[in-house]
């Protein structure tokens, strides 16, 4: 006899139910991305309800955010990808559509095709061929750090690669160069804080370029000097507006125009002394990051130093990252301040409008990274695309080996799954070939979102594979992938085709950690909605 013990708007799926909602929630989201994937992907367009903003975009991680979901197994598989776009920055379509296509072939173990395998026995068997999968992965990894040359241009590869399934994708030999040299400007630092990226609308893409030191967006004012060398930068956070009474609700009544103007006098001379305070730190620049009012700008100018105001938060931040500057809101121990220092602060013009360039800033690694573009969806992607690209850099110049792409660690790693699976006794055996055929399914998309004969390419991919692997690491046929330009296998060696170490075991953990996770759900609890009282 079962009761109900719980009110009477929560709900409860049990055993089956539970299972096949989890799963098909999973395999949606993987169908949504799917297309997305590999150099020939498509885009999606991303609409709010609310503002009719819009967005043209192929990253896994931006398409997932935008969508409001309510299956629980969907939104796990939302937050690998979040989690993949924090780890590496890239992969974030990979390891949905990987995920996904595990639990498509456990729900065949599970519920379907007649052979009823309890999930926890598909789960150990897919852990056993996750384990197998980045043995194989690893024995495959090439380290070329030790030669500088030849590690610049893993690097260059990497972001060809990574590149060219975005919208940079026709001048991802233009961009692949300016990432990696802004990523080498860090010296090992995963920091990327110190590359800033602006946005201008205008021009077309190759008009991006990489500036050496710090870009800010922000005007002069028409008073004060226009060019500054060897500056002494106070970066602040104080209001520069007429000292008002700030009191809510507070009130000044005068008997007379003359007391009005004693208490103007009085705000006056209150913000000289400041302006006096701040110039005492024997500087010639100021940044504040809110307003600065006519009065106080120009007795900045009267003392020879360049006022720069309503610098944002983020500006300021970063600015006291790269000159080495502290932000500081009083100003009574000049001694105890740290000032930013560069060697020279000018304005250039970017299209039509006027910026801020800080040139020989403290932290030398510190540069700009200028996009154009036609229009602001496209400019948005051009920033997407290339964040991908220097995170992904910005990981391998610390985890130093790379793999191949175009599907073909993906085969080397199915390939090593079946072989293993024929080792392994009992309904486990089932679970590990199902992990070997999710495997294969990622080279399988990539010639489907080609056109190409996905079945052909593959059967052959797979021969080449158990060829290679009969010829040991390194030979040709372990090299194979698939070569999207003409639609046949390719040597991933020669084309370049490379990826970061780090990303594709990023992918198969996380994908496997979250298929393991959906499989072990055997009851899915929905609490009460939580009613608004009325007042």
């Amino acid at each position: 006899m079962s009761i109900n013990i719980f009110s009477q708007e929560a709900t409860e799926e049990r055993s089956e139910s539970a299972r096949l909602s989890s799963f098909v929630g999973a395999m949606a989201i993987g169908d949504v991305v799917k297309t997305t994937l590999g150099p020939k992907g498509m885009n999606k367009i991303l609409q709010s309800a609310s503002t009719g903003e819009i967005q043209i975009t192929n990253d896994g991680a931006t398409i997932l955010k935008s969508i409001q979901l309510d299956n629980p197994a969907a939104k796990v598989l939302v937050n690998i990808s979040k989690v993949q776009d924090d780890e590496v920055g890239d992969g974030t379509t990979s390891v949905c559509v990987l995920a996904s296509e595990l639990l498509r072939e456990a729900e065949k173990l599970v519920g379907g095709d007649g052979h009823h395998v309890h999930p926890q026995t598909v789960v150990e068997g897919f852990r056993l061929a996750s384990k197998e999968s980045l043995r194989a992965l690893e024995a495959a990894a090439v380290d070329n750090s030790g030669d500088k040359d030849a590690f610049r241009k893993d690097l260059v590869n990497i972001a060809r690669t990574t590149l060219s399934s975005k919208v940079l994708s026709q001048d991802k030999d233009y961009f692949a160069n300016l990432a990696v040299d802004a990523v080498l400007r860090l010296q090992g630092s995963t920091d990327l804080d110190h590359i800033q990226i602006i946005k201008k609308v205008g021009g077309k893409l190759t008009d991006s370029y990489l500036d050496e030191g710090f870009i800010l967006d922000k005007t002069l004012p028409a008073s004060g000097p226009r060019r500054m060398e060897k500056a002494k930068i106070l970066i602040s956070n104080t209001s520069m507006d007429t000292d008002k009474i700030k009191v809510f609700g507070a009130r000044v009544k005068v008997d007379g125009t003359g007391k009005l103007a004693d208490l103007e006098r009085a705000e006056k001379d209150k913000m000289k002394a400041k302006v006096a305070a701040i110039a005492a730190h024997g500087i010639n620049v100021f940044v504040n990051r809110q307003l600065v009012y006519n009065y106080p700008e120009s007795l900045f100018a009267e003392a020879g130093i360049m006022c720069i105001e309503h610098a944002d938060f983020e500006g300021v931040e970063r600015l006291s990252l790269v000159t080495g500057g502290e932000i500081v809101s009083t100003f009574d121990r000049p001694d105890l301040v740290k000032l930013g220092t560069c060697e020279l602060i000018e304005e250039i013009m970017i299209g039509e409008d006027k910026l801020l360039k800080f040139s020989g800033v403290s932290a030398g690694q510190a540069c700009t990274v200028v996009l154009r573009g036609s229009t602001t969806q496209m400019v948005d992607e051009a920033e997407r695309s290339l964040h991908d690209a220097l995170s992904v850099l910005s990981q391998t110049v610390q985890e130093t080996r790379t793999v191949l792409g175009g599907g073909c660690s993906e085969m080397l790693m199915a390939c090593a799954v079946e072989t293993f699976g024929k080792k392994v006794e009992g309904k486990k055996a089932l679970a590990v070939e199902a992990f070997a055929r999710a495997l294969r399914m990622i080279p399988m998309i990539l010639a489907d979102n080609a056109g190409w004969d996905s079945s052909d390419l593959v059967a052959r991919l797979r021969k080449k594979h158990f060829e290679g692997a009969d010829e040991g690491v390194g030979s040709k046929g372990s090299q194979a992938g698939l070569d999207m330009e003409i639609g046949d296998i390719g040597d991933m060696r020669e084309l370049g085709i490379t990826e970061s170490y780090k990303l594709k075991r990023q992918v198969v953990l996380s994908a496997s950690e979250a298929a393991e996770m959906i499989l072990r759900v055997d009851t899915i609890l929905r609490s009460t909605p939580r009613k608004r009282e009325r007042m």
